[in-house]
């Protein structure tokens, strides 16, 4: 039961109307049922994928919060007769003990994602290598890939870490717990939640309010806009530019370069307007996951606003802890004595940077196209590092020049361009061809080919990309508006013109939309993960 579906539409609207008729107690029960019977559509046996991460960690942290509590409650007796350094030994020895029950908790929940989600990509590395070695190939099974794995497993493993870290309490409820893994809007692809943000607010009671639906309601649509006008009708024109790209090269790279860029956000955003938009129909806030993010004026920035409670995830769970771990303290005093204090200070922080992005990019895809990807945003990302006092010394050499507009304009267009060229590798997929693609925008002068009508070959009619640079410019504009409340908040105050903007995007996505015959609709990018 796809977003885009009217299936999901019918199912949704069934959802918010039971909501808000049954008593408010019983609200998140009806929540908690809607969750399954939606993750059943995907397939009855991806229900016990979902189970049984759900299980472990509801067991585990409930585990850990025993021993929290027993710990807490023996140093509360013993207050008066333990000495400062025996309760530090004490504490010490019980979270060895409450990590041993966290590890646990990770083998598992991690261990599933990566059986069913890396052992092809795994196993097609080894046939590659045993084959070279002169022996006859093997098959590579073919395994279940659960809907949105990766976002309720990392989700789970956030709330492990928690607990251990006492930052919140585990929950007594199975059910109630269940509903935070599995709640269905952003189960697909986000954002990833916090048990400590999301957990109260899903069992709390709401009642209707009609601001908070109508400004939801508007924003849904306008996530459908972005989805089903501007999305799919740009993916038309990318596939054709990815599937027959021997003959389109050159300016065509460069080209699919900028339509990826216009797809993905559309698509990515999208999806999330549509999950944070529902969710705020039923009085319920889910974390913002984009700022604006082609305003960035570098790469660090950009992903600060992009995908934002992923990189959060990654830095709190992953870049923080190895960073400031026994290992990294031991290697920044050896490399200090033996390497310099410059290479000294720098090496673990670059090593832990290294480690995250690697994850990152092997978290959105079982590719070698993925891993490069991750790894070439870290390089960029250490290489700016580095050059930041030329950067300081340029701009003492011109000073007011950070301030001026041109110049703003230009670190936004770079920056956009320089995320769009890295990302073309989730086009094109094989890493050797699409750095060969990337060569041929500076060596196959084709402009004048393009110029000529070469952009009416690729599927779009001349309607189709008016339609799809009104979209590009109506979220521009919308973008601008929004800069400092969003514009969903201030039309709510006018109702009126709030069901005008509604009424008009639906009738932009009926009209406008891509789907039905020559058209594909196709599913959330990022609900493929």
């Amino acid at each position: 039961m796809e977003f885009h579906s009217t299936s999901f539409l019918l199912f949704a609207f069934v959802t918010l109307l039971l909501y808000f008729t049954v008593p408010k107690r019983f609200q998140w029960w009806i929540l908690l049922a809607a969750n399954y019977v939606f993750y059943a559509f995907a397939g009855l046996k991806y229900l016990a994928f979902l189970l049984f991460t759900t299980l472990v960690a509801y067991v585990i942290a409930r585990w850990m919060q025993q021993r929290i509590d027993a710990e807490d409650a023996y140093v509360l007796a013993h207050r008066d007769t333990m000495e400062k350094a025996e309760r530090k030994a004490f504490r010490s020895s019980e979270k060895k003990k409450r990590l041993h029950l966290l590890l646990t908790g990770l083998f598992l929940t991690l261990g599933l994602l990566a059986v069913v989600k890396y052992t092809g990509f795994v196993l097609s590395g080894v046939r590659t290598i045993w084959v070279s070695m002169g022996n006859r190939p093997f098959s590579v099974p073919t395994l279940l890939l659960p809907l949105g794995i990766s976002f309720y497993t990392f989700q789970t493993v956030g709330y492990l870490i928690d607990v251990y870290r006492k930052k919140i309490k585990a929950e007594r409820n199975l059910a109630k717990f269940a509903l935070f893994v599995s709640f269905f809007p952003q189960l697909i692809q986000g954002p990833l939640s916090r048990f400590g943000d999301l957990g109260e607010q899903l069992t709390s009671p709401h009642a209707f309010s009609g601001s908070a639906f109508g400004a939801g309601l508007l924003r849904v649509v306008w996530g459908y806009f972005k989805k089903i006008v501007v999305a799919d009708t740009a993916m038309i024109a990318v596939r054709t530019l990815v599937e027959q790209s021997t003959a389109y090269n050159g300016v065509y790279v460069f080209l699919l370069i900028l339509l990826y860029s216009v797809q993905i956000y559309g698509d990515f955003t999208g999806g999330i307007d549509i999950t944070i938009g529902l969710s705020e129909m039923m009085g319920i806030r889910l974390a913002e996951n984009f700022n604006r993010p082609f305003a960035s004026r570098s790469t660090k920035e950009y992903w600060r606003r992009w995908h934002i409670t992923m990189g959060a995830w990654f830095t709190d769970y992953v870049f923080y802890p190895l960073s400031v771990s026994n290992s990294m303290q031991r290697l920044s005093k050896w490399s200090r004595a033996h390497l310099g204090e410059q290479i000294g200070k720098r090496l673990p922080v670059y090593f832990a940077t290294v480690v995250t992005w690697f994850l990152t990019g092997l978290w959105h895809g079982a590719g070698m196209n993925f891993i490069v990807w991750g790894l070439l945003n870290c390089l960029v990302i250490l290489v700016s590092q580095e050059l930041q006092p030329l950067y300081t010394r340029f701009h003492k050499r011109f000073p007011g020049l950070a301030e001026r507009k041109g110049w703003q304009i230009f670190q936004c267009v770079r920056t956009f361009l320089l995320m769009g060229w890295i990302r073309s590798l989730d086009c094109y997929r094989d890493v050797s061809k699409t750095f060969y693609l990337w060569g041929t925008v500076f060596t196959k002068w084709n402009l004048p080919a393009l110029l000529a009508g070469g952009w009416l070959d690729l599927g779009l009619s001349v309607v189709d990309w008016f339609v799809l640079g009104g979209g590009i410019l109506l979220i521009f504009a919308v973008s601008q508006l929004g800069k400092r409340e969003p514009l969903r908040y201030r039309l709510v105050k006018r109702p009126a013109v709030l069901c005008l903007c509604i009424c008009i995007l639906t009738v932009l996505i009926l009209l406008f939309g891509s789907y039905g015959i020559g058209y594909d609709a196709s599913d959330f990018i990022y609900g493929q993960f």
